[in-house]
């Protein structure tokens, strides 16, 4: 039997160590254990990540395709790159924003690293996007406002250090659960307690010891008025505030009445209270989606901070800790020059331009003076006619976007090119398809949500006619502009000193982080500017504090709620959220195949479906939004609350439903509220349950 390679998991951004074993042919992986050593989780894994590694159920690319007579053909490499480059080349002509590039969380550093070297450095273009502005893009921003540099404070060494775990819009049961292992751990302990903020009774919540249900889309009224009870109260730490933040004084006189939210939250006064005292102890505030995916995700997240701040909760055992979903999208912050150069260098500073440029050695006027748009805005200009080749690598659009038909409306109006290992809704849009590698078949690495960095391995050779991403990006950059890594391929490690040198003496130091290294340690946090260091909680050093802010000091907020981009009204009188299921990966590619799918489920309150039983025909129903109408399975379950509609996030019919309308700071969008109704099967267009709103749409048989 082959030998046992350690790697890293890649289903979420845990980061889990495990050691894996490919087979006696090197053409799969044979077994996964946890790795007992690595000092990220110590020998915990969950079967997903081992199953979805093993054996995954998605349908694979083993082959270029190119599009002919309307159909997707097999092909060549020489005349996949080649129609790609000469498609590229043309489009350049015409400017450098006429091309697109979207990354994702799934990629490599080396990997994201290459991508984005090739889309600014070589490129040139401003629509130019790593998934970030899907995710994570609200608590970033957060971040930077409040901090003055990117991501969470704490590790997961302050996790059972905590006394209260508040987990506000996320299920970490579901979507990381090592790490909800120790948090439900920590919080079992004497004195601890888990709050849970989520209007819906997730599987996280159905173990909280509080639960607090406010209406969707109304966070930042509710983490305001919270703000208020603990000001109000005296849980405040006056001698934290005065001596490490600024903006306090200005942040207290925006505060509203603690007890005029619960008229717009639907969270009862007293609910308020409990929460608001919940932070006089030791507390961890964790936050996922259903905060980060609204048009005001930036705003309550600092609302979030804010309370850290203010009642002292910064420093071990504390503070504000976001969750991300893909499995890098810290690296993707680092490295990948989307809303940052690498290390979070300022990206439109002169001096950080110039030291970016020299080190790709390419004109300085050709890197972008802006960060783009992000994905929903890079949707709309293609679907403006203003960019002619779009290139997604390991990501699906199609799916994972809002309004997910005008999405796919747009991509098929341009020249597609698809980079995945899998196929996806996105494939159907593609003009050429580039397959590639996937888990277990590529080298490089990761940094998970605590800033760890860790090795990905190679446990198996992928398909002869597939390659890795960093191969295959280098391979388009070699026609387009040589030189620009070198020779061709390119091996990660060099890539990786390419990320490590441009780092240096920055925010997010990885300088003295090596291959060797990791192979030694095993996993390294940042910043790492020697051989020999390692970083814990962010911004202290023997208890001393200082923030990446022109004062040294931790900025409170002070922004206003406003109400939902979308309200319900007489047409769309429900309210449409989403969230994650414990068996699918992101979009769904990797656990279902993606394309082929049967009908969502959706789940209801049984007096909402009581009250829209016209709607209903044999336990289904039609979803209509302003944009699509969607057919679905109902459960009906007393864990949404009565005129809420839940659909899974994995399906792309669901976002055929959902709102782009996006965050004025961060550009991530809407993804979590929206206005909808529903349809019985038989009724014509523009007629809903009580006879409102539609498109005629008939049910499948039951």
């Amino acid at each position: 039997m082959a030998d046992r390679i350690p790697s890293t998991c890649m289903r979420c951004a845990v980061g889990c160590g495990f050691l894996q074993e490919g087979t006696d042919d090197g053409r799969g992986v044979a077994d996964i254990d946890a790795h007992d050593r690595h000092p990220t989780n110590g020998g915990t894994t969950c079967t997903r990540g081992v199953r979805e590694t093993v054996d995954p159920a998605g349908e694979r690319l083993n082959e270029p395709l190119l599009r002919r007579g309307g159909e997707l053909r097999p092909t060549d490499w020489d005349t996949a790159l080649g129609v790609v480059t000469m498609r590229l080349v043309e489009a350049l002509r015409d400017g450098s924003d006429n091309v697109a590039v979207l990354g994702s969380g799934q990629q490599t550093n080396e990997a994201a690293y290459a991508l984005g070297k090739l889309a600014r450095g070589g490129f040139g273009t401003q629509y130019y996007d790593s998934n970030t502005t899907l995710c994570t893009a609200s608590a970033v921003q957060a971040y930077r406002q409040a901090f003055g540099s990117d991501a969470p404070p704490p590790t997961y060494d302050d996790v059972p250090a905590a006394d209260t775990h508040v987990v506000w819009g996320a299920n970490p049961a579901v979507a990381h659960p090592v790490l909800y292992e120790w948090i439900a751990e920590s919080a079992a302990q004497e004195g601890g307690q888990l709050v849970v903020v989520d209007p819906i009774e997730t599987e996280t919540a159905g173990d909280a010891d509080v639960h607090v249900r406010p209406d969707p889309g109304t966070d930042l009224a509710l983490a305001r008025a919270v703000l208020a009870r603990a000001v109000e109260s005296g849980n405040v730490d006056r001698s934290f505030v005065e001596d490490h933040t600024t903006g306090f004084d200005r942040m207290i006189a925006t505060l509203p009445d603690a007890d005029v939210p619960a008229d717009v939250t639907d969270v009862p006064t007293e609910t308020i209270t409990e929460l608001a005292a919940a932070f006089a102890d030791r507390t961890i505030v964790y936050w996922g989606m259903g905060v980060n995916q609204s048009v005001q995700g930036t705003a309550t997240a600092r609302a979030l901070i804010d309370l850290c701040l203010a009642t002292g909760n910064l420093g071990p055992g504390s503070g504000p800790f976001s969750l991300t979903g893909q499995a890098n999208s810290m690296g993707n912050r680092v490295c990948a020059s989307t809303g940052t150069w690498p290390g979070y260098r300022e990206f439109t500073s002169t001096a950080h331009r110039k030291t970016v440029a020299n080190a790709w050695d390419v004109p300085l006027g050709r890197l972008p003076d802006s960060t783009g748009p992000g994905f929903v805005g890079i949707i709309d200009e293609l679907a403006r006619g203003n960019v002619d080749v779009c290139w997604t690598v390991a990501t699906n659009p199609v799916a994972g976007m809002p309004d997910a038909g005008y999405v796919e409306d747009a991509l098929e109006d341009t020249f597609l090119v698809v980079q995945d290992a899998f196929h996806s809704e996105t494939l159907a849009c593609a003009d050429v398809v580039l397959p590639a590698a996937t888990w277990g078949e590529s080298e490089g690495t990761v940094m998970n949500m605590e800033r760890r960095i860790s090795r990905v391995a190679a446990a198996r050779d992928p398909p002869d006619t597939v390659w890795q991403d960093v191969d295959v990006i280098a391979a388009v950059a070699d026609r387009i502009e040589p030189g620009l890594f070198g020779s061709v391929p390119v091996a990660p490690e060099s890539l990786f000193d390419e990320i490590r040198a441009l780092t240096a003496d920055t925010t997010a130091d990885v300088s003295g982080v090596t291959y060797d290294r990791l192979d030694a340690e095993l996993a390294v946090r940042w910043p790492a500017p020697t051989g020999d260091a390692e970083a814990g909680y962010r911004y202290v050093d023997d208890g001393a504090w200082s923030f990446e802010t022109d004062s040294g000091r931790a900025r409170f907020s002070n922004a206003t709620p406003r109400s939902v981009p979308e309200p319900t009204d007489g047409a769309y009188p429900l309210t449409l959220t989403t969230g994650r299921r414990p068996d699918a990966y992101n979009t769904g590619v990797r656990t279902s195949g993606g394309h082929e799918r049967g009908l969502p489920t959706a789940r209801m309150h049984p007096k909402t479906v009581g009250e829209y039983l016209p709607a209903f025909d044999h336990g289904r129903t039609v979803i209509e939004s302003r944009r699509s109408r969607v057919a679905v399975d109902v459960d009906p379950t007393e864990t949404v609350p009565p005129g809420v509609v839940w659909l899974p996030i994995h399906d792309a019919i669901i976002n055929e439903l959902t709102l782009s309308a996006t965050d004025p700071d961060s550009a991530e969008p809407n993804l979590k509220q929206c206005a909808v109704g529903l349809c019985a099967p038989s009724e014509p267009t523009g007629a809903t349950a009580d006879g409102r709103g539609g498109r005629s749409q008939s049910l499948p048989d039951p």
